[in-house]
């Protein structure tokens, strides 16, 4: 457990392809919202410097986690996308922790292992920036990774946004990061909605990153299934069977 690193974890949304009222993080795996399986991997690696953003049902997120000490809360009231929800958690972060982490609240098999992994990568290389990827035969529906010609990343470009050579590219962005706070609340503000959404993309990080030649770079993983995210009711299934079989409640 490391005192000066915050954990964020990204929690406010309405998840609408799941076909359901209820926010996307307050689905069951295993008998237990999903949100739960994030915030006690964030827990086990930054204890009480965990802030969770909620939204939609807030209230209803808030009781779900009140069995957790010292949680700290943003509330982001409108969906404007992950570098927003990033945005309304900063005054929350304590002073005296100088990296972040970010966390998706929709990818329940994360380990806090793999996170101890991205901090202590991060922290060995003196970076700015650290991004955790996998790669994936498959890509589709993920953000790309881009690198430049001497291979060092310069970018993440969205499904919808990617060319069909992009589309192309195997090394995919999990949503989870290690950023120098200081670099953190200077490159945020300067976030922009030029995309296909419309929204602020946190994924636009790095470009800032690049362009400002910020030391920054890629840990990759080898457990695909840690970053699965839960967008749809299959994918639901699908996060479950694993995580049942990770507890043991089937063969």
């Amino acid at each position: 457990m490391r005192n000066n690193v915050a954990v964020i974890i990204l929690a406010a949304g309405m998840g609408t392809r799941m076909q359901s009222d209820k926010a996307k993080v307050l689905h069951e795996i295993a008998n237990q919202p999903m949100i739960i399986y994030v915030v006690e991997a964030a827990r086990k690696v930054a204890g009480a410097n965990v802030i969770v953003v909620i939204g939609h049902q807030a209230q209803t997120v808030r009781v779900c986690l009140s069995g957790f000490d010292q949680l700290i809360f943003a509330h982001q009231d409108k969906q404007l996308g992950t570098a927003h929800a990033v945005l309304c958690a900063l005054p929350h972060i304590p002073e005296h922790c100088e990296e972040v982490v970010i966390l998706c609240g929709d990818v329940p098999l994360i380990e806090p292992e793999t996170i101890t992994g991205l901090i202590e990568d991060h922290l060995n290389a003196g970076r700015d920036i650290s991004l955790l990827a996998v790669r994936l035969e498959n890509p589709y529906g993920y953000g790309r990774v881009l690198l430049d010609e001497n291979n060092l990343i310069c970018g993440i470009i969205e499904e919808a946004d990617a060319t069909a050579r992009q589309k192309k590219i195997k090394l995919i962005n999990t949503g989870i990061y290690c950023i120098n706070k200081r670099f953190l609340l200077k490159a945020l503000p300067k976030i922009g909605s030029d995309n296909a959404q419309g929204e602020l993309y946190l994924t636009d990080i790095m470009e800032i990153g690049y362009q400002e030649k910020k030391k920054m770079g890629v840990r990759v993983s080898t457990d695909c299934q840690q970053i699965i995210g839960v967008n749809t009711c299959q994918d639901l299934e699908t996060v479950e069977e694993i995580m049942k079989k990770q507890l043991r409640i089937i063969p």
